[in-house]
């Protein structure tokens, strides 16, 4: 016989029987979570140093035992069980084999951490993530539907719209981002007539670096660049700053208020996006042609009118209507892709700098997969 009592511990364990017979485990004292470490630690040397043929868990002497404890008997159980140790449980209270029987509910009802889990296999994988994709895209689609029947509700009912809310945001997204667009283009515009200009000054067709840089710049370059600058610096703070709200709960009080958290939060940010992300994209389509330019004047003898006029030239309106399209459909992509991110957390900081994250990826990646469909359409439209 063996026993071992500490109120330090706040329980005592006994044992009785001989190695590789029948044992039986007495308690006494409070089994809680702050003694269960050391429970579990007893328990398991003393069932090692035994082996046992079978095991009995007198609980009689037990005058405290909450969730944690019986969450650690269950563990002892199964654990045994598992070495082929049949357990049996003795003596305890009504209010014990309440607890134990309900822990234990609980338990297999939410995943039983004893057994080991299986990895899964190579294929199974791959399903699991196919259906994590799928139901981000049904998830994803059904919030850019919502978000524009909001939109067209709002604009039919203009009351309904927080107009100041939307100016701020085209100030904050449009003006405040004018240097970096301006800078970024001008200086794209300038690469591309230098490296041009060094091929096909080779064949005396200087004047075609016009050319080749209103094309590049406004059809696709000025587009698509204003896009990802205009996600990396809105569509970020659109998702971390609705994912602030959701962690405080301020989403969730202002629907208790009456307020429509999508027409309240999202409209304004998606009717700005409309509104400033063409005005950006021509800002950076002329950005580009100056910095082109500056390469055709200085070191491929053009004039500037010259230079203009070739460019007024390749340049129809056509063009430019359809380099206006696409700045529509990434407006919506960055606004819709930033809100759902932001709606969508769930945890603290730590989850809104993940969302911030999510949404530039993704709206850069949409943004690509757009433009790559508008070049399809346009080439087969003749455009």
């Amino acid at each position: 016989m063996s026993r071992n009592e500490s109120s330090d511990k706040g329980y005592g364990l006994s044992s009785e029987g001989s190695p590789g017979g029948a044992a039986v485990f007495s308690l006494s004292g409070r089994l809680t979570l702050a003694s269960l470490e050391a429970f579990r630690r007893e328990a398991a040397a003393l069932i090692d140093a035994l082996a046992p043929s079978s095991l009995s868990l007198e609980l009689s002497g037990l005058s405290s035992l909450d969730s944690a404890g019986a969450l650690g008997l269950l563990r002892l159980q199964a654990e045994a069980t598992q070495r082929g140790i049949p357990v049996a449980v003795a003596g305890n209270s009504e209010q014990a084999g309440r607890l134990l029987a309900l822990v234990g509910e609980r338990t297999k009802r939410g995943k039983d951490p004893l057994p080991a889990a299986a990895s899964p296999g190579f294929f199974e994988e791959i399903g699991g993530n196919m259906v994590s994709l799928m139901h981000g895209l049904v998830d994803d689609i059904s919030f850019q539907g919502e978000l524009l029947f909001d939109t067209i509700r709002g604009c039919l009912n203009p009351r309904s719209v927080r107009w100041k809310d939307v100016l701020f945001y085209m100030r904050r997204a449009g003006v405040n981002g004018l240097p970096i667009v301006g800078l970024i283009s001008f200086l794209l515009g300038f690469i591309i007539a230098f490296m041009s200009s060094l091929q096909l000054k080779q064949f005396g067709a200087n004047l075609f670096v016009a050319d080749l840089v209103a094309i590049a710049v406004v059809r696709e370059l000025g587009p698509i660049m204003t896009a990802i600058l205009v996600a990396g610096r809105s569509g970020s703070a659109f998702a971390a700053e609705i994912g602030t709200m959701q962690v405080n709960e301020e989403v969730d009080a202002l629907a208790t208020m009456g307020f429509d958290p999508m027409l309240f939060l999202s409209v304004p940010k998606l009717l700005a996006m409309l509104a400033i992300l063409p005005v950006l994209t021509i800002y950076a389509d002329i950005l580009g042609i100056l910095g082109g330019l500056v390469i055709g004047v200085t070191a491929l003898d053009l004039t500037f009118r010259s230079y203009m006029a070739e460019t007024h030239s390749v340049l129809s309106a056509t063009v430019i209507f359809a380099s206006l399209i696409k700045t529509v459909a990434f407006a919506v992509l960055i606004a819709t892709v930033g809100c759902q991110r932001g709606f969508r957390v769930q945890g603290g900081a730590d989850a809104v700098g993940a969302a911030a994250t999510s949404a530039v990826v993704t709206a850069i990646f949409l943004i690509i997969i757009a433009d790559s469909v508008f070049a399809v359409i346009l080439q087969y439209l003749g455009i």
